[in-house]
Formats: C-alpha cells, sequence, structure tokens
C-alpha cells in the first residue's frame, strides 16, 4: 500500500460530506483519525481514499464495492467486497479502498460496547469474515442513518445490533473459551481472536508462539492450551493451514515459479513445501495449477489478466 500525506481530522473541513456524523476520504486523500469525540464514529472511504485509525477505539470495517486494503499490527489484509474486518483498539489499522472502492467504517468507545452488552447480552470482537449482498445493503442503510445523526448512544443503537448479528457466530464460541465469569471469558475471546488475525496476517511467514503469546499477553502454554479448545485446532496447524492456502492463492492468480510460491508463504526447503502441499491439496503444486486453469477455461494469460 502506497502511504500518502496524512491530514488530520480535527484540521479536516468536512465540505465534502452532508453527513454530520461522518468522516470520509476520497479520490487520494488520507486521513488520521486520532481521536474520538462521541459514542461512535462513521466513517467512509472511496476511490483511493485512506483513513489511519490511531485513536485507541474498536473499529469495523465493511466493503460495500470494489476492494481495499488494510494494514494493522496483526498484518495486511485484501478486501473484497461483502468482506468485514474489525480491530480492537490496539491495533490502529490503516484503510485505503481501490479505485472503485467504497468501504463503511464505525469507531466505537467503550460505552458503546458496553451498551451493547447491556441491550444484547453481547458483544463485538476483533475478526473476519464475509456476508451476503442483502446484509451488505442493510448494515449500508443503518450507516446511513447513524451518520446523519449526532453519534449519540441512541442513533447507533440499530447499526450495533446488526453488527452483533453480523458476528453471531464468532459469540457463540465464546462460552468455550477458559474463565468463570461471562466477562472474562469474552476478554479471552477477543485476545483469541486478535492471534488469530496475526496468524491471517502473517500468512507469508512462520509465526512462532512466542509471537502471539506476547500479543496476548498470555503465557505460551496457556495461549496454546486455550488456543486449541477454542478452535479444535493448535496455533502452528492453523498457521500451515493458512499458509499452504496462501500459496493456493498464488498458484491460482500469478505467474509465480513453484519455488517463489514456497518462499512467498513461508517455506524455506521446496521438499517440505511440496510435501505439506500435497498432503493438504491432494495434489502437487503443478498439478494443482494446471487443473485450475483447466477447469477456468482460460489460458495462462488469461488467468493472471482475471487476478
Amino acid at each position: 500500500m502506497q502511504r500518502q500525506p496524512v491530514t488530520t481530522v480535527a484540521s479536516r473541513k468536512r465540505t465534502g460530506c452532508r453527513m454530520s456524523n461522518c468522516l470520509w476520504a476520497v479520490r487520494g486523500q488520507m486521513l488520521a483519525f486520532e481521536s474520538l469525540e462521541q459514542t461512535a464514529q462513521c466513517i467512509g472511504t472511496s476511490r483511493l481514499g485512506g483513513v489511519q485509525v490511531s485513536a485507541p477505539v474498536f473499529n469495523l470495517w465493511i466493503q460495500v464495492r470494489g476492494d481495499g486494503w488494510i494494514e494493522s499490527r496483526e498484518g495486511r489484509f485484501r478486501m473484497r467486497r461483502g468482506d468485514w474486518m474489525a480491530f480492537e483498539k490496539e491495533s490502529s489499522p490503516l484503510f485505503q479502498s481501490g479505485p472503485q472502492g467504497l468501504c463503511i467504517g464505525v469507531a466505537l468507545d467503550a460505552s458503546a460496547l458496553d451498551a451493547l452488552q447491556a441491550l444484547s447480552d453481547g458483544s463485538l470482537y476483533a475478526g473476519r469474515g464475509r456476508l451476503p449482498t442483502r446484509e451488505v445493503r442493510t448494515l449500508l442503510r443503518l450507516w446511513r442513518e447513524a451518520a446523519q445523526a449526532d453519534g449519540d448512544a441512541l442513533s447507533v443503537r440499530p447499526l450495533l445490533l446488526q453488527l452483533a448479528h453480523v458476528q453471531r457466530d464468532l459469540a457463540a464460541r465464546v462460552r468455550r473459551c477458559p474463565g468463570r465469569s461471562r466477562s472474562r471469558k469474552r476478554q479471552v475471546f477477543g485476545r483469541m481472536q486478535r492471534a488469530r488475525l496475526y496468524l491471517e496476517g502473517n500468512a507469508d511467514r512462520v509465526v512462532r508462539i512466542s509471537e502471539l503469546a506476547d500479543l496476548t499477553s498470555f503465557s505460551s502454554w496457556y495461549f496454546s492450551k486455550a488456543f486449541h479448545a477454542l478452535y479444535d485446532e493448535s496455533p502452528q496447524a492453523l498457521s500451515v493451514r493458512l499458509r499452504l492456502e496462501r500459496a493456493a492463492q498464488l498458484l491460482r492468480t500469478t505467474s509465480m515459479m513453484v519455488g517463489e510460491v514456497a518462499a512467498a508463504s513461508g517455506f524455506d526447503n521446496c521438499c517440505s513445501f511440496a510435501r505439506a502441499f500435497k498432503s493438504h491439496h491432494g495434489v502437487p503444486a503443478s498439478r494443482y495449477r494446471s487443473n485450475q486453469r483447466r477447469s477456468s477455461g482460460l489460458t495462462t494469460n488469461e488467468a493472471y489478466a482475471s487476478a
């Protein structure tokens, strides 16, 4: 992602946005969101606009159209239409939309999250996922309504409830976390989700358990045990799976040699990569690439051009 000059939110005139509770970056403009002056703040980017969220707030993003990129302390992520991502307050994400991209976001303070727990006995967590078109439209409508209001708890309530509904599958996992109280389970789950994001954002290399333990402020032993209980696989196994999925994507969408794909997926040995890839995908890497081209009916150049 190419970084551009950043304008702080405090010094920016909102001449391009008719919504009273909205910060909007468009046509290459880069904004730095450094503080939250109300319960919630709606944020939007389009056409190469970007926002750096340095304020210590929970923030959630939804790609409505086109694509975009997010760089955070958890790694680098590609956003496509229908994707959503949420970050804890320590993540400091930088979001930039693509040439035809449109992305909406919301930043929330602790009182907004507390209000959500009081309303629905739920919360919002770091993570990522995909949404059907109908749900994206619903969230866009609720976001616009919140952006036209004053940023108080009442105006943003429908949006928060819908976001909690989006994360219903994540919320269902909270009870599996260690901890005697529900608040402790939520705390542990939030940290585990951030560690999972870190693995997904660093699928180009081997991630050490000590890195994840430091990220979550747990011991390596406690982290590994809690992670496996929550996700039914060890962090090492998930890391390998994510790296092999990245390798498959590179084989489908680039002209990189197999050895280059192995290196770009964190494998320093082509033989170990070949064994791991065949074990996971069922076929050698070279055959996987040829099968993908044959099934799509594209020539080599057409496959790379459409990626």
